[in-house]
């Protein structure tokens, strides 16, 4: 107890910068047990750094009360991590089904006095196939022998978890800063690490695709009984807002139905690459059939930031596949033709009839809010998660919404130039290393688009690396472009054709 007590002050902070070096470190170690060493600090930090800061919550009562019904609790859920860890080592392909499976799944807890709804099942998954690489590394009396040196991704990857935890330790909001990076990207960083060794085939991404797919379409059922029922399962906020408004709006096993929308927009840009690259007869009809259902729901969601993350996904992947802009264009006036239409048979269901600001929810005056924070510290901001707490000083009749909905004006504020410079360097990054060479591959359009599509999503919205997708296509795609076969050389005929090369070349 008294050491608990005793981390109060500095020693978070410096907590919370360790627990972000030993993440870059296990993303960017080219040794196995380096690496090892690296996940292991990181999963034994992360827990003791979230106890700190929910050390007076309701929830660690029963803890302080019994504190050896904690110690036998903590004991059992060692014991399952680690037979699931011994299924894990002997089934490497496990952990990316099952990280995929979890992917969507979110379990409301409160934490410092606020209710986050964390992946929990996720962070199980992650925690056993960790120890899965832990153990064995260590018990290997072979040498630590040096892997392939890590890309560009992970580099930039590593460098703003680093950068994120500096810039916590003088922010206002310390507390939620802490909560980012313990409960997203420390996890993620370790998920990161985990699909990058997994050998992706043909048939674990079908295996993974058949998953994800049939998840959103189970969601997608739920939804459309909130939808006739009028009821909704989660979020009591959500049930004020339908009763408020003449239109409802669906958010099935997601708390928000702007990521409710959004994982509905990613896989149907995935399966929109079975059409695309003109897979058997029979595929395509199953696509077909799926897409149209999940579209249904997705106009159920209201996301009218996820029908145009779509928009911008099933664009890219034409490009990709075609190289051909008019094709693109002609792809996606049909896809605005086909909105126009929904719209105009049924505006109130788009809450169209609100007017502007209504459509924005208000969102203009946080996003202006956000550009003059940034003005006012425009090289290290006011700190890591500090968006809400400095918005309400410099605004303090504002309402409840204070998120910016904007990653690079949250960023901007938060992080100053420091950070927005790291994260466009990692989202044009990406976004090349995913779509460069991906035009004969379906399965890389496929992640390429989906990723580009995501950090569309989050202009308009929010969430990029709090998102466990964007940690999954980056890790995914990344393995893929690391294989993908050389180009073929340009054939002869084509060359001559392109004709002589100018003297000055």
């Amino acid at each position: 107890m008294t050491a608990i007590a005793a981390l109060s002050g500095p020693l978070p902070r410096l907590g919370v910068v360790a627990v972000a070096l030993l993440a870059a470190w296990a993303m960017l170690a080219r040794g196995e047990r380096s690496r090892a060493t690296a996940m292991l600090g990181a999963l034994v930090l992360s827990p003791v750094l979230l106890l700190v800061d929910i050390w007076h919550s309701p929830q660690l009562h029963l803890v302080h009360r019994h504190p050896l019904y904690a110690v036998l609790g903590a004991a059992v859920v060692l014991g399952l991590l680690g037979a699931a860890a011994v299924a894990l080592h002997r089934r490497p392909w496990l952990v990316a089904a099952l990280s995929v499976a979890a992917l969507p799944f979110r379990v409301p807890i409160e934490a410092g006095g606020q209710t986050s709804n964390l992946l929990v099942p996720l962070y199980l998954v992650l925690a056993a196939a960790a120890l899965a690489i832990i153990v064995p590394a260590f018990r290997s009396e072979a040498p630590d022998e040096e892997g392939p040196g890590a890309g560009w991704i992970a580099r930039l990857l590593a460098l703003y978890v680093v950068l994120y935890a500096i810039q916590a330790t003088y922010s206002s909001d310390f507390e939620k800063a802490l909560q980012n990076e313990v409960f997203f990207y420390v996890p993620f960083a370790l998920l990161f690490v985990l699909l990058g060794r997994i050998v992706w085939d043909r048939a674990l991404v079908v295996r993974c695709l058949q998953i994800v797919v049939g998840l959103a379409l189970l969601f997608a059922c739920i939804g459309f009984v909130e939808y006739a029922t009028k009821t909704i399962i989660l979020n009591p906020k959500l049930v004020v807002q339908n009763d408020l408004h003449t239109y409802f709006v669906v958010n099935s096993v997601f708390f928000d139905p702007d990521i409710f929308g959004r994982f509905l927009a990613l896989v149907i840009i995935v399966l929109a690459s079975m059409l695309v690259y003109g897979r058997a007869r029979r595929e395509q009809l199953l696509a077909c059939g799926a897409m149209v259902v999940l579209w249904a729901c997705l106009l159920l969601t209201l996301s009218r930031t996820s029908l145009l993350a779509l928009l911008v996904g099933i664009g890219a992947l034409i490009a990709v596949r075609f190289a051909r802009w008019r094709t693109v264009v002609a792809g996606g006036a049909a896809i605005v033709a086909l909105g126009i239409v929904a719209v105009a048979i049924s505006p109130t269901t788009f809450g169209l009839n609100q007017g502007l600001n209504g459509v924005s929810s208000g969102r203009g005056s946080l996003l202006s809010g956000g550009v003059r924070l940034f003005a006012d510290r425009p090289l290290w901001g006011f700190g890591s998660g500090s968006f809400e707490t400095a918005y309400h000083a410099h605004n303090p009749n504002a309402g409840s919404l204070t998120a910016s909905h904007t990653i690079p004006v949250t960023i901007a504020a938060e992080q100053g130039l420091i950070g927005e410079l790291a994260y466009l360097a990692l989202v044009i990054t990406g976004i090349v290393t995913l779509l460069r060479g991906a035009r004969g591959d379906p399965v890389r359009a496929a992640i390429g688009a989906a990723f580009l599509a995501l950090v569309f999503h989050t202009m308009l919205y929010a969430d990029f690396l709090e998102d466990p997708f964007t940690w999954t296509l980056l890790g995914i795609g990344v393995v893929l472009a690391r294989n993908a076969p050389a180009p073929a050389p340009e054939p002869r005929r084509a060359r001559a054709a392109a004709g002589p090369l100018p003297a000055s070349a």
